[in-house]
């Protein structure tokens, strides 16, 4: 990633909202589930329950030595940088206590890196959604004690995002005055995801990814939530996989299907949509054309998944910086 260009203002903040991080607190927290680290360092290798990541190197490296970051952010210029949970270890499938046990070890333990670099990170509650009173008492313990700024789930929580169950999880959100942010997990319940087409080719990545994300998008919308929860605020990660391609799609269902709430005829998908907030990690300039095209640029933020392995071809804000740099701000309650 080559340097990010400052606004023309130059008070404005460069703010990243999709950066993960690696707590070495929570090594073994889960239980047999690990996560677990090598060891070698020429041999890197992260394993969480029966799934083993090869080659990414996270110890010494900025996904889990803050100085290390702070310094790769001043070299390409973010001042700012939200870090939410590595999505390998949503642990969606463990038991609720033991899930309770990991997120509070998580938030704890990322409170603490946040808290120690103050005006550089900031942070993403990681809650045990198996169990949605549990998630309620960890984002409250979370936000009001460990002061972090939002919360972050999998796409995919393993109970639909429109499920009634979940709309105490999303009145709290509200209650508290902070953002949800989005982003799948390349698991799925039982490990790698089951079609067998996406274990090829880093698909799960590529394009299993931007589905998750779509569906996101159309359950919120389709199902209800933002319409039952009207000051609920939603990111969602890579510009909301492929909604933008398909937004005139999904516009012309929720118009003529038989299941379309009444709310949502007559440009009511349009309007939701311009509700939810995408990050701008689209890698090109096509991509974020389209996203603009199709949800404008007052709920756009910058987001790098920085250092991960496509960090360093992030789309640069250019003229969006000031624009970025503004709607980061509210959508964080800076």
């Amino acid at each position: 990633m080559s340097p990010v260009p400052r606004g023309e203002n130059d008070t404005l903040r460069v703010i990243d909202v999709h950066a993960h991080a690696v707590l070495a607190e929570t090594l073994g927290a889960a239980g047999d589930a690990g996560p677990e680290l090598s060891a070698d360092p020429d041999q890197p290798w992260y394993r969480v329950g029966g799934y083993v990541l090869h080659g990414v190197r996270y110890r010494d490296s900025p996904f889990m030595d803050p100085d290390l970051r702070i310094a790769r952010m001043d070299e390409v210029g973010i001042d700012l940088q939200m870090l939410s949970p590595n999505p390998l270890t949503y642990f969606g499938d463990l038991a609720v206590h033991d899930a309770v046990t990991y997120c509070r070890k998580h938030n704890d333990a990322l409170a603490t890196v946040v808290g120690d670099h103050r005006d550089r990170l900031c942070g993403a509650a990681q809650l045990p959604l198996q169990d949605v009173d549990a998630a309620v008492a960890e984002l409250r313990r979370a936000v009001s004690d460990l002061g972090l700024v939002s919360a972050a789930i999998d796409t995919d929580p393993l109970r639909a995002l429109d499920d009634p169950a979940m709309d105490p999880f999303y009145e709290t959100l509200v209650e508290l005055d902070v953002p949800l942010f989005l982003h799948p997990s390349p698991l799925g319940p039982e490990g790698p995801p089951a079609d067998r087409r996406l274990r090829r080719f880093d698909l799960d990545l590529l394009v299993g990814f931007a589905y998750d994300e779509t569906l996101a998008v159309s359950t919120l919308i389709l199902g209800g939530v933002l319409d039952r929860h009207p000051g609920l605020d939603v990111c969602v990660s890579h510009g909301g996989g492929a909604t933008a391609l398909l937004a005139g799609r999904l516009a012309s269902a929720a118009r003529r299907r038989p299941w379309a709430a009444p709310d949502l005829a007559d440009g009511g998908f349009e309007r939701q949509l311009r509700r939810l907030w995408f990050d701008t990690h689209v890698h090109s300039d096509r991509a974020l054309a389209c996203l603009i095209d199709a949800v404008g640029t007052d709920h756009l933020v910058f987001g790098t998944n920085f250092a991960g392995w496509d960090g360093a071809e992030a789309p640069e804000p250019g003229k969006l910086a000031d624009a970025l740099s503004r709607n980061a701000t509210r959508l964080l309650r800076l």
